[in-house]
């Protein structure tokens, strides 16, 4: 390989080592999780399945007691079709490979792994993506405690129409068996029955939050985060790839040392554009998800502002008016359970 590509690489690359300033980079999970994340994609065989004779071949060739009747014998089935063997080694010699191949790779990226663990190796770094990677997940684990306290909070909700609901049927019972309370009982049927309307409302409204967060949280928010696990995979073949060029690179130059290095050449491009890739993809995720982030949280924060807002200053009106803004419809009332809210 060139002087200048070699150069190229080694402008992407953050050395690791006790003097090395690496205070603003984020702390990885662990090495045991970082090694299990190395090791769980394994080799990509498929379901086809290799039958020889021996150990775990089929019955084929056995007679059953079965045939055997009088002094003769029925003639074993007929063996496999010519060519069969040839297919069945084609398959073992294609599958050998590829266990070869993930073999290969997962000791090359373990090797790299450990060494930039144990301050020996290089990895490489983007200050910039890496930052706004780590300020999503802080954020994911934010929204995630405010969806869990806003879920809490509809639970309460629920809990509590029931009970109004409840009470307001027995003050109604009361208020039909109890002439001399009558009036008393009546009043306050009727406003634990408004509480109860308000309740099922606010309860649509508080739903919608939460729905809407459980989306942006665990659909738009994680499928960034599953690219971006695959570009901190592709990120460290592509380093353990590079080292494994540099070294062949400063080795002999013999004729079988050429091969090597123009095959790891080949291999380190491979690995070098998939890694770019999905360096690009991570980016434009990132600043998409933000975006979208602004507009869902604007709506809903505004929304059950309002809502809440409405409902424990008594408006009614107004309770109604910020479901009708924010097209959220409720189901037919007076059902026993409060309303489910619906989009429109």
């Amino acid at each position: 390989m060139s002087d200048g590509i070699l150069s190229k690489a080694a402008t992407m690359e953050i050395p690791i080592s006790s003097n090395g300033d690496t205070s603003s980079l984020p702390e990885d999970d662990g090495l045991e999780q970082d090694l299990q994340q190395v090791m769980v994609s394994g080799p990509n065989l498929n379901e086809t399945s290799i039958v020889s004779g021996g150990y775990g071949g089929t019955a084929e060739g056995i007679i059953p007691t079965g045939t055997i009747k009088g002094p003769g014998l029925h003639p074993p089935p007929p063996g496999p079709p010519p060519g069969g063997e040839e297919v069945v080694r084609g398959i073992a010699v294609e599958k050998f490979d590829i266990v070869k191949k993930w073999g290969i790779n997962t000791y090359k990226c373990t090797k790299q792994l450990l060494s930039e663990r144990f301050g020996r190796g290089s990895r490489t770094v983007d200050l910039e993506l890496e930052t706004q990677i780590e300020l999503l997940r802080e954020t994911k684990r934010k929204y995630e405690s405010v969806l869990q306290l806003a879920r809490a909070l509809t639970a309460h909700l629920y809990s509590l129409v029931q009970t109004q609901h409840a009470l307001g049927d027995a003050f109604a019972d009361l208020s039909q068996k109890s002439p001399e309370l009558q009036e008393e009982f009546g009043y306050n049927a009727e406003t634990q029955k408004l509480l109860c309307k308000n309740g099922e409302t606010l309860l649509g409204a508080v739903n919608f939050f939460v729905s809407s967060i459980n989306t942006l949280v665990n659909k738009t928010m994680e499928d960034t985060l599953m690219t971006v696990k695959q570009y901190e995979t592709a990120r460290l073949e592509y380093d353990a790839y590079r080292t494994d060029l540099e070294e062949l690179s400063m080795g002999p130059r013999d004729a079988g040392a050429v091969s090597r290095l123009d095959a790891a050449q080949s291999q380190f491009q491979s690995h070098k554009d998939k890694y770019e890739k999905l360096r690009a993809d991570v980016a434009i995720k990132l600043k998409f998800l933000e975006e979208n982030k602004i507009k869902v949280m604007h709506k809903q924060l505004l929304l059950f502002h309002n809502a809440i807002s409405a409902y424990f200053a008594g408006n009614q009106q107004q309770l109604e008016q910020t479901l009708k803004q924010f097209n959220i419809k409720l189901k037919t009332p007076g059902t026993e359970k409060p309303s489910w809210l619906e989009e429109q």
